[in-house]
């Protein structure tokens, strides 16, 4: 970037960012606010959702704050975006994958947000997401709105309204996959790890070309991808396919046949993990553990401590969930 088009962009971010912010508190409002002992969850509507004001017209982004979060200047708020797969909402995914259970037994730093896909329907697309900043868009207005309506509800766990973004990863379930693939693309935000659950249907480049670019990067610099697969399907296809290539592109990769047989030092230290799982397409997600597991070996700040690291050398056990 030429230094006249670097000190004007830094003229204009301060504007850009109070821009947003007003946009925010004009146009943003809450559908439903819920506490319980896990933390805070605010279904919000936002005008950056993937489908407000077109298309499925459902400008619900659902934001969960744990009841362990704490803001840290040095980190700033790191976040899980969470893509929910066909014929359902973001709250049914909410409850049915056990989301914010998941994350809050994790004990990361950090806030889950779900977006409203496409309502109820057989469709991968993800509306304002599939342009260019749409992720960052989102994020923006979540954080800020979250912010400000969490004032005089969050305590302890909440956060200043100019809080940077802190560390993102995104996770999908199904057809989510077309949503992570362009967050991946163009979303304007460096993703830091992919977890896929059942959700390779396609887009494979996008996947391989992101973890790619980190290859061989320092733990707290490379894109790591960790994809469960089910038997005998499309996603199970696609997941050999994109093996093979991130391997023959020199990618520290991990996998397992049956889950439990690798360790929790190889769930954290490579930078590709497949995992082969005997579960039903619907509860890959969240029986085994799978999410949990994936923030608990992920690059998300954690402040409090944990069984789950003991014996970190040894065969990981598998746990399912009541």
């Amino acid at each position: 970037m030429h230094r006249r088009t670097f000190l004007g962009a830094l003229a204009v971010a301060p504007l850009l960012s109070l821009a947003r912010t007003a946009r925010a508190q004009s146009t943003t409002r809450v559908k439903a606010l819920a506490r319980d002992a896990r933390g805070t969850t605010l279904t919000l509507s936002l005008d950056h959702a993937p489908f407000a004001g077109g298309g499925y017209r459902d400008d619900s982004v659902v934001v969960f704050v744990p009841a362990h979060y704490r803001y840290r200047p040095d980190e700033g708020v790191a976040t899980l975006v969470h893509f929910h797969g066909h014929n359902t909402t973001a709250e049914r995914a909410l409850a049915a994958h056990e989301l914010r259970e998941q994350l809050s037994d994790s004990k990361q730093n950090a806030l889950l947000v779900v977006p409203q896909l496409a309502v109820l329907a057989a469709d991968s697309s993800c509306g304002n997401l599939e342009a260019p900043g749409g992720l960052e868009r989102l994020l923006d207005e979540a954080l800020v709105t979250t912010a400000r309506e969490g004032r005089a509800t969050l305590g302890d766990t909440g956060f200043p309204s100019k809080a940077p973004l802190g560390t993102v990863c995104v996770s999908a379930h199904s057809g989510g996959y077309h949503a992570a693939a362009c967050c991946l693309r163009a979303g304007g935000v460096d993703v830091r790890e992919t977890y896929l659950f059942d959700a390779l249907y396609a887009e494979t480049d996008a996947f391989r070309d992101w973890v790619i670019a980190r290859r061989g990067e320092p733990l707290h610099r490379r894109h790591k991808l960790v994809s469960y697969f089910t038997e005998g399907g499309t996603t199970e296809a696609n997941d050999v396919v994109l093996r093979t290539q991130l391997e023959r592109a020199g990618v520290l990769i991990e996998a397992e046949v049956r889950e439990g047989e690798l360790s929790r030092h190889d769930l954290s230290h490579a930078e590709a993990v497949f995992v082969r799982t005997g579960l039903w397409h619907s509860n890959v997600t969240w029986e085994t553990n799978s999410l949990r597991d994936s923030l608990f070996a992920s690059a998300l700040p954690r402040h409090l401590g944990s069984s789950w690291f003991a014996n970190k050398n040894g065969a990981r056990p598998i746990e399912r969930r009541r």
